[in-house]
């Protein structure tokens, strides 16, 4: 929790305003029993109606002093926490946009975002109150204790017998209750998990009529949440019945014993009434340092939270500026690649090696689990190779800076994400500095002009969260779009026609090659189809290369390429086409 303090640098100013008015509402208010008793003693036993009227009139003083130190106090400490709140949010959206695929599945997507809005505000509360309290109770309590014992130190085992009793239970109380909060904080990130699957696939869930089996996984959870979060309120139901018998026992005492000293002497009458005023302070300060402590557990476990994702480095590091000088031709090639998962046993992709340069296209094709998608994810760096090379115009990208690499690609990723604003907005995503035309003329390329057009706002219509009002077609059309709006050297589309129709797909692949003559396209595709007319197609097969050629070289002399077309296409055009091969004909 105190690594996070590093956040109120900034704002030291502000911090020192605060410890000078928490300062003067503590002395103000410690100087009223005083004042009371002088009343008591001076005025009062004395008949003094001047000593009552100066007094008194101190008494207000300070009271205004004391109050204008506390609203200062409280408008600076929620000033404070909210500024620390916003700045943890910045660093940690910055650190979460910096991690690699490896980092977000470590975590998990639910769990990052339960860290950055619950455990921040978590956090928040309790900065707030300490800002406060952590300064002001302390620092009461040991004055109070001072100006106690000054005043009749023949009373001052009363204060140590409550504080001795408060300290006792804040021990207890924290002993139940601090377990019980990480279970909690570790609850609420499966609740956001279950709530933004069963969301996100609501579709999947009703068309398997399902919705029972995810209600009572959801409602299993729920309990065990509920379960915790109402043990923790039991407890904390207790402290307050408790601290008021503290309080009270205080009081009675401070009266019985001060009774039968004022029997000796009845000017003990002022000095028992500021006593015990002092002695209320003292618990009252205890009191809160006992909120204080009881919610400090679950805002550290939040803290430790929050501090885990900053503390975290991505595995893939980034250099501040380019080392070397890339090739101005482009192109991609792999050099022994070989790719390992963190939690896998067995390599993903095994000993790769091929080049495209511009103007060519390379298609990648093999069974589910192949390891197309990995091998295309290591270009953009989503994750960095375990063996060998990955070079981008003929330089490692590991020396590449990220904006300097991620300028010189056009990535279509497998499941289409789009963003809620509007056509343009997310066409343009890429390049922000697009005109309507550069717009129109990508969406012209990507097919997407034809559904556009007949929209009533055209370009400037909403797009929502995810793209959820267009199809799954117009998502990856629109995709396409971002992609070539950026006019990038290198596109790499990952199973990006997968939801278009072949005659679409045919008309889409067609006007991209007009504006692609000059780049490298990286293709990964499920149809034979897509691909066929690719300058090299490689072929995967369990993480391995068992094939690299044009399509007839391919459908004569690899095995798993045949079967892939075999099934892909009828026996009469399988066995065109393999005639074709033997025949040794051009595609």
């Amino acid at each position: 929790m105190f690594k996070l303090l590093k956040y109120l640098k900034p704002y030291w100013l502000q911090a020192i305003i605060l410890v000078a008015s928490i300062s003067l509402q503590t002395w103000g208010t410690l100087q009223l029993p005083s004042l009371m008793s002088d009343i008591v003693n001076d005025g009062i036993v004395n008949n003094d109606t001047a000593k009552i009227w100066s007094s008194g009139g101190l008494m207000l003083l300070w009271a205004l002093l004391a109050g204008l130190g506390a609203v200062v106090s409280s408008f600076f400490s929620a000033r404070l926490g909210t500024a620390l709140a916003r700045d943890m949010r910045r660093d940690l959206f910055k650190k979460i946009l910096s991690f690699s695929v490896s980092e977000i599945d470590r975590f998990s997507t639910a769990s990052l975002i339960t860290r950055t809005t619950n455990d921040v505000i978590q956090v928040q509360q309790t900065m707030v109150m300490a800002l406060s309290m952590l300064l002001r109770a302390p620092l009461m309590a040991i004055t109070a204790i001072f100006q106690a014992i000054a005043t009749a130190p023949n009373m001052t085992w009363i204060i140590a017998l409550a504080v001795a009793v408060v300290i006792a239970l804040v021990i207890l109380i924290m002993a139940l209750v601090m377990p019980k909060f990480k279970i909690f904080q570790e609850l609420l990130d499966k609740i956001t998990l279950l709530t933004r699957e069963n969301l996100t696939g609501l579709r999947v869930i009703r068309a398997f009529n399902n919705e029972k089996s995810e209600k009572r996984k959801f409602e299993r959870t729920n309990s065990e949440i509920t379960d915790v979060y109402l043990f923790i309120n039991k407890v904390m139901a207790w402290t307050s019945p408790l601290m008021m018998f503290v309080f009270n026992g205080v009081s009675l005492l401070c009266i019985w014993i001060g009774i039968s000293l004022m029997q000796e002497n009845i000017s003990y009458l002022g000095d028992m009434m500021a006593f015990m005023q002092y002695a209320i302070q003292v618990v009252m300060s205890f009191l809160f340092l006992t909120v204080l402590l009881v919610i400090l557990p679950r805002a550290n476990v939040s803290a430790k939270r929050i501090n885990e994702v900053l503390k975290t480095r991505p595995k893939v590091a980034w250099r501040e500026k380019t080392n070397g000088t890339p090739e101005e031709t482009p192109s991609v090639e792999f050099k022994n690649v070989s790719f390992a998962y963190a939690s896998a046993d067995a390599e993903a992709i095994s000993n790769i090696s091929f080049k495209s340069v511009a103007g060519e296209t390379t298609a990648f094709i093999g069974s589910t689990g192949s390891g197309k998608s990995t091998l295309i994810n290591l270009v953009p760096r989503l994750y960095d190779v375990s063996r060998g090379e990955v070079l981008v115009d003929g330089l490692n990208v590991k020396e590449y800076s990220e904006n300097d690499l991620m300028k010189r690609l056009g990535l279509v990723p497998q499941r289409a994400a789009l963003f809620s604003g509007t056509m343009k907005s997310n066409i343009a995503f890429g390049n922000q500095d697009a005109s309507p035309r550069e717009v129109e003329a990508a969406a012209k390329v990507s097919q997407s002009q034809e559904f556009i057009e007949k929209l009533e706002e055209k370009y400037d219509s909403f797009v929502a969260q995810g793209g959820s009002n267009v199809s799954g077609g117009q998502k990856q059309r629109l995709s396409i779009a971002r992609a070539i709006a950026k006019n990038p050297e290198i596109y790499i589309f990952d199973d990006s026609f997968s939801a278009l129709d072949l005659k679409t797909d045919l008309k889409l692949r067609k006007e991209l090659k007009k504006i692609t003559k000059n780049a490298v396209v990286l293709i990964v595709a499920q149809r034979v189809s897509t691909i066929k007319d690719a300058d090299q197609i490689i072929v995967l097969d369990n993480g391995k290369m068992v094939g690299k050629g044009k399509h007839l070289e391919l459908l004569k002399d690899c095995k798993v390429y045949q079967q892939i077309v075999e099934s892909q296409f009828s026996d009469k055009e399988y066995a065109a086409e393999l005639k074709k091969a033997k025949g040794g004909k051009d595609a």
